[in-house]
């Protein structure tokens, strides 16, 4: 009574999409601007070019830079411009937003390379449990990439998926 086992998952033609793949390695920092305003609140321009002047910046090498304003004050775009101009000679990527926006701007970035060619009327499922935090909003970015050139889209694990798309025939 000795049968082998077959694995039916490995079997299948589905084509699994691990969207931590698309999660890059690398420093992430805040540039938080509230700490380089008059008393949190607004903003001197000698003062401010002077503290952009002084600061260390290349301790952004090759990091992942989001640079927001935490208080209710109202920052003027060319401050905003200023701060990038520094930061894109050292930093991977440049974000105006919080850590969760640049996270979101990094899988953005990354998805939007993927080569659909490979996924040409096939069955994707999309991998759902993940160690690293994957932004919600991602699982929709790749589902807009995948919906015009695949077979159907799942969420999940092969053994147990949730069938989220089906081209009609």
């Amino acid at each position: 009574m000795s049968k082998d086992i077959i694995n039916r998952v490995e079997k299948s033609k589905l084509i699994s999409i691990d969207l931590e793949d698309y999660s890059l390695p690398g420093e992430r920092h805040q540039i938080d601007l509230k700490n380089w305003l008059v008393d949190e609140l607004y903003l001197k321009e000698k003062e401010f070019r002077i503290a952009v002047k002084n600061h260390d910046w290349k301790k952004y090498k090759d990091c992942f830079v989001a640079v927001n304003c935490s208080s209710k004050a109202i920052i003027a775009p060319w401050a905003y411009m200023l701060i990038s101009a520094e930061l894109t000679t050292h930093a991977k990527k440049v974000v105006i937003g919080n850590l969760v926006d640049l996270e979101r701007k990094i899988f953005e970035d990354e998805i939007q390379k993927i080569d659909l060619t490979k996924y040409k009327n096939k069955s994707v499922i999309i991998k759902g449990c993940s160690n690293n935090k994957v932004p919600m909003s991602i699982y929709y970015s790749l589902s807009c990439i995948l919906l015009p050139v695949v077979k159907s889209i799942m969420y999940g694990e092969a053994c147990s998926s949730v069938p989220v798309f089906k081209k009609k025939s």
